[in-house]
């Protein structure tokens, strides 16, 4: 066996790269830019201009450059897949994909389709999202979500959107924005009795996927299940043997009858 290891990386142990926005709100555990999240080491880079504001409200208009120049450090550093902090930013997916020639998971809408297979007949996904009325089809297009989904947002609340989007303030009231995430989920709901599953778009909802299945009774998704699904990819579990003996054996030639 041989005793080399292997060099060419500036960081060793986080595989996954994350893009994050460039924002001072408090990100609690579950939240995408809380470090303690994620089971495994990750790292991140601040794309500096990227605010909230500017991404969800604004379209992410002019800082396609900036993503692909903090993803492509990222990749220098270590990373061998990148992520972002905004379902929103599923407007850059081929962008970066193309640019940074590593797997690429900008927006937790991605699962949408993959959901949408996994319900009875009859049943579908439904979205619920920081701000409803940005998220357009442009975005869902991006992501192969089917424009007719239903979507609820939390524009209306006290207190989520408010911190989030508006940056109205630093600190923020977690109960009232749990309050507004899960009003939004029920409105979902209650105005479409067809929805089987829902997907979380904003990566700060996390922490309150547990209370909206509760409160619900049907499976919730979010960048959470979507960046841990592709670091099982990334990082496959090792069940040892006798599948880990049997790999260490020459492969037999494809042509050995």
């Amino acid at each position: 066996m041989s005793t080399t290891a292997k060099g060419g990386k500036a960081v060793y142990g986080a595989p996954l790269g994350i893009l994050m926005l460039e924002a001072k709100f408090p990100r609690i555990p579950g939240d995408m830019g809380n470090a303690t999240t994620w089971p495994f080491p990750v790292m991140y880079r601040v794309v500096k201009g990227a605010s909230p504001e500017k991404v969800v409200l604004n379209g992410a208009n002019g800082l396609l450059q900036d993503f692909l120049d903090a993803a492509a450090d990222l990749v220098a550093q270590g990373a061998e897949a990148i992520t972002t902090n905004c379902g929103f930013l599923a407007l850059f997916q081929k962008e970066l994909a193309a640019h940074l020639q590593v797997p690429v998971a900008t927006s937790s809408l991605m699962q949408v389709p993959w959901v949408q297979a996994t319900l009875p007949p009859g049943k579908r996904v439904g979205i619920v999202s920081v701000s409803a009325k940005s998220l357009t089809p442009a975005h869902l297009k991006a992501a192969n979500v089917p424009l007719d989904t239903p979507i609820a947002g939390t524009e209306g609340g006290q207190e989520f959107f408010r911190v989030l989007i508006l940056g109205e303030k630093q600190d923020m009231d977690i109960a009232l924005a749990a309050q507004d995430i899960l009003a939004a989920a029920t409105k979902l709901v209650t105005e479409n009795p067809d929805i089987g599953a829902i997907v979380l778009e904003c990566t700060n909802m996390p922490p309150y996927a547990h209370a909206i299945r509760e409160a619900l009774g049907i499976p919730v998704y979010d960048i959470y299940s979507l960046i841990t699904w592709l670091h099982a990819g990334l990082r496959p579990r090792d069940f040892g043997p006798p599948a880990d003996r049997a790999t260490c054996l020459p492969l037999a030639s494809p042509h050995r009858i």
